[in-house]
């Protein structure tokens, strides 16, 4: 008998309190539906130690083959990869994102245009954001074979061609400039800054991660292996000179420039201690609305900083 049907009586998981109600992973994982619709996802999937079907978090193929499930279930999105390295972002939190946006925005919204801010090469926010609610988006990203990676992700959903359109950075010290080009006007704008101040940090962020899923699964004593990107993340998308509190000050700056043409500006916040100072400096600036809105996944607490000038 297989490990899927030997634990088919506890597949249920319980529900995730904390993500949006209108999120579709509020349930946890359906391991069983997930083999079924994506079967490269079986040799990942296994009873952990409480019987539940699971996959080892620790392991990037298994997440990344997860997420390509997800994908493919939830939001009809085929063919979904990463290359080896690069940042495999966690579906639910994601879409959290994409949906406390939504509420941002308001209620019988129509057009909605998002601008991405370092897309990376997963995409994830304007793929997203096209199949949640049907809006136009915009990834932008300064490295072009991360782009050319999602390049390729919409190419092979021929649904996506005329809602998600891709544009370099070229210039490493411009943020929206370059970016968004004049008479343009965006609804939002979302982006998840590189949070590490340089890469032996994000190797030790890294590390920590895989030390507390060790625990997680009981090994109170495992000694990983020798630190490496384990969750991925290439160096745009992990870490940058000055870290996230640097990246935010410059993304918060430049934003006034464009402030005739977003309606909303927003930021994960990964360090709590940067929330404060952010929201100073954007005060100061003049935005007339400042919003810290709190997302839970699990134990997990994360929050996205929204400010607007309009």
């Amino acid at each position: 008998m297989s490990n899927l049907h030997r634990s088919e009586k506890r597949q249920a998981r319980p529900a995730n309190k904390g993500l949006h109600p209108r999120n579709l992973h509020n349930q946890g994982y359906d391991f069983q539906g997930l083999v079924k619709s994506h079967p490269a996802l079986a040799p990942h999937v296994k009873p952990n130690a409480h019987g539940d079907l699971s996959i080892d978090f620790a392991d990037p193929l298994a997440v990344k083959t997860l997420n390509a499930a997800l994908l493919n279930r939830y939001y009809n999105i085929v063919d979904w990869d990463i290359p080896e390295g690069a940042l495999c972002p966690p579906i639910p939190g994601r879409a959290d994102y994409i949906h406390h946006m939504a509420d941002l925005l308001g209620p019988e919204q129509s057009g909605i245009k998002l601008l991405d801010i370092g897309t990376g090469a997963n995409g994830i926010y304007p793929l997203l954001a096209c199949q949640i609610y049907g809006w136009q988006c915009v990834g932008s990203d300064i490295n072009s074979e991360s782009l050319e990676n999602v390049f390729t992700i919409i190419a092979n959903n021929p649904a996506l061609k005329d809602r998600f359109t891709l544009r370099t950075q070229h210039d490493k010290n411009h943020i929206f400039e370059g970016i968004i080009q004049a008479g343009e006007f965006f609804d939002v704008s979302v982006c998840n800054p590189p949070f590490h101040a340089s890469l032996n940090e994000a190797l030790k962020g890294s590390q920590l991660k895989l030390n507390n899923l060790a625990r997680s699964r009981g090994e109170q004593n495992a000694k990983t292996k020798s630190p490496t990107l384990n969750f991925g993340g290439l160096g745009a998308e992990l870490w940058c000179k000055g870290g996230e509190q640097l990246f935010l000050k410059k993304l918060i700056r430049e934003s006034e420039r464009y402030s005739t043409q977003c309606r909303w500006f927003t930021s994960l916040v990964s360090k709590t201690d940067n929330v404060k100072p952010a929201e100073k400096l954007i005060r100061k600036l003049g935005a007339v609305d400042v919003r810290e809105i709190e997302m839970k996944q699990g134990n997990k607490i994360t929050r996205i900083l929204a400010w607007t000038f309009i």
